[in-house]
């Protein structure tokens, strides 16, 4: 799913909220509130993060804080565990292959009931899995995952089957939000689309997961209770706040006055100014995602029709390439993320060991050979400084960066400085999230940067590069699928379903492997850096964190929501309250010192969506 607004993930994704305090919604200071924020009543966890929700519609949603809020809200039949991202139980106890491998069985748990008290069975899954299946917009965030699946059926109450037209490992990981078939009947494909599933008359969005969505201010915050029907049970704290913020140095005000609990995607130089800070712990990461220049690769829709005003200049092989070489990762890292980040390269990240590729021949920092490149292709050095293509045509491009990310408007400078030594005059232009989505979808762009949160399985991040992924036309109105560089190769696609269906580990991992190289060789993207996820966190206030993985990943924005599951307030008067770690469970301590590997989520898990200042479900 993305990051800073699909994806992946997640991307996320790529996601950044916040979660703020309870009724009433005027923070309480530190001082007021010494123990975990909220009143004697009730406990509330309090989250800050730069990226708001896109839409609480699992359907239409992109950014990795929207599928923060999906898993906290619905559950899947499976889970990624937090040790080590192994398979699960989630609403599924169980689950097994047919000897003839046409269908799957999962047992979904029994006496199960959604959060307005009506049953929650096989039939919801069976529902949300046909809708997927014989949908449109529902395809957009989950058709990959139901590619293979033909129907399903509930037999009973706890007894789900799907069938499948050949064998697939991607039936272990279906992160498919399985949505209240009560709610949903009413809501068709048309209504989807602009339906905002957001609590109304006082009424919460009816939902199965940990938490149900209670209230929403668009730009402010989002605000969850526990939801006392979850399968796994209730969690301790009663309600997380998501509270949204201008940047991350207005969040570690917050956290320093105990505004929030929590810090999430911080800068480096935010992050660095909190360590030793009384009453909190820092954490640093590493992340799943990663950041990228995009190139517009030919902007159509599924069927080929052109659309967008995209630049010509980059559907040369040999530009795209000269910009790959003057661009300087190591620098970025440094520079940008303050050392929280290392060089990228393909877009499966290194923290998935088995399937990440270290590319052939790489293409490094070399102003001097990418002067070359362009020397050779014919684009020829005018006297201003700016080179004329074969052609013509003045070498000029824009380049969008994001306004949410202060990270984001220090690369698009530092690109435009770097491409402008290679005669390639570069006009950047920072939009929001929101209208870099809507150019993007719509073709009208030459290079933008943004980036993915990528799941442990990689078939949802593969899926962004095919060529059905790419925009449609509805009634006259585009809709942007997950493709954002329009990048369409008929052998990719090929190899794209071969690794849908691969079910040895081995055999998969080297298609998956060749699928990267073949997306470097193109440079549809040029792949910045993998960036950390570094947070903090109210350990005055609250204990037992779960990391994902074990024992020095992310705290939040998991693959699942273990942490909101496990969190439990501090308890000031107990004499050894602070000799846990600060808050720290055993494993996350190492963590802390050792640093770490961390995923969210989301976008989930979002390989989908995207977080704000360090990237996209």
């Amino acid at each position: 799913m993305r990051t800073g607004r699909r994806r992946n993930a997640w991307a996320a994704l790529v996601g950044a909220i916040a979660v703020a305090l309870a009724l009433p919604l005027v923070p309480a200071s530190a001082e007021e509130t010494p123990s975990p924020s909220g009143t004697a009543e009730k406990t509330v966890f309090t989250v800050g993060i730069t990226q708001d929700v896109d839409t609480t519609n699992p359907f239409t949603g992109i950014a990795a804080a929207s599928f923060e809020a999906y898993q906290m809200m619905y559950p899947t039949l499976t889970e990624y565990s937090a040790e080590d991202f192994s398979t699960v139980p989630g609403l599924a106890e169980s689950w097994e292959e047919s000897e003839d491998q046409t269908y799957w069985t999962y047992k979904i748990r029994p006496g199960l009931k959604w959060s307005d008290g009506q049953p929650l069975t096989a039939r919801d899954a069976a529902y949300t899995f046909n809708r997927v299946i014989n949908g449109d917009i529902e395809q957009t965030n989950y058709g990959g995952y139901t590619s293979t699946i033909t129907k399903a059926v509930a037999e009973d109450d706890t007894t789900l089957k799907l069938f499948v037209k050949r064998p697939s490992p991607i039936m272990y990981h279906l992160a498919v939000y399985i949505l209240p078939e009560h709610i949903w009947k009413n809501i068709d494909g048309k209504q989807a689309k602009s339906y905002k599933n957001e609590p109304k008359d006082g009424e919460p969005v009816v939902g199965g997961g940990p938490f149900v969505l209670v209230e929403r201010r668009k730009g402010e915050f989002l605000r969850f209770e526990a939801n006392p029907n979850f399968y796994g049970g209730k969690p301790a704290a009663d309600e997380v706040v998501f509270r949204v913020y201008k940047n991350t140095d207005a969040i570690a005000e917050a956290l320093r006055k105990g505004e929030i609990d929590y810090a999430n995607d911080l800068s480096a130089n935010v992050f660095n100014s909190l360590e030793g800070a009384e009453g909190i712990t820092t954490v640093p990461s590493v992340y799943s995602g990663f950041n990228q220049i995009a190139f517009n690769m030919g902007a159509a829709l599924t069927d080929g029709t052109p659309i967008g005003n995209g630049s010509k200049l980059v559907l040369d092989p040999q530009v795209r390439l000269a910009v790959a070489q003057a661009i300087d990762r190591q620098v970025l890292a440094d520079k940008v993320y303050g050392g929280f980040a290392t060089p990228g390269s393909t877009v499966i990240p290194p923290l998935y060991r088995d399937l990440h590729l270290e590319p052939a021949d790489p293409v490094g920092f070399d102003l001097g050979a990418a002067n070359a490149t362009l020397d050779a292709a014919g684009y020829t050095m005018g006297d201003d400084g700016v080179r004329v293509s074969p052609d013509g045509e003045r070498m000029s491009l824009r380049l969008l960066g994001r306004q949410e990310s202060s990270e984001s408007q220090k690369v698009v400078e530092y690109v435009k400085d770097w491409l402008g030594q290679i005669g390639i005059e570069v006009d950047v232009r920072i939009v929001s999230e929101d209208t870099l989505y809507e150019k993007v979808g719509n073709g009208d762009f030459d290079m933008f940067e943004w980036g993915w949160v990528v799941e442990p399985d990689p078939d949802y991040q593969l899926s962004t590069f095919t060529c059905d992924q790419r925009s449609t036309d509805d009634d006259g109105t585009i809709i942007a699928g997950l493709s954002d560089s329009f990048y369409c190769d008929a052998e990719y696609d090929k190899l794209y379903e071969a690794q849908k269906l691969q079910t040895d580990p081995a055999e998969r991992a080297a298609v998956v492997r060749q699928m990267q190289q073949m997306l470097y060789d193109s440079n549809a993207y040029v792949v910045t850096v993998y960036y950390d996820n570094p947070t903090a966190y109210r350990s005055d206030r609250w204990t037992n964190f779960t990391p994902q993985p074990a024992p020095d990943g992310v705290l939040l924005f998991q693959y699942g929501t273990w942490s909101y599951e496990s969190i439990t307030p501090v308890v000031e008067d107990a004499e050894d309250a602070t000799s846990t770690a600060a808050g720290l469970t055993p494993g996350l301590i190492l963590g802390a010192v050792v640093g770490g590997v961390g995923l969210f989520l989301i976008g989930y898990w979002l390989g989908r969506r995207r977080p704000s200042d360090y990237d996209v479900e």
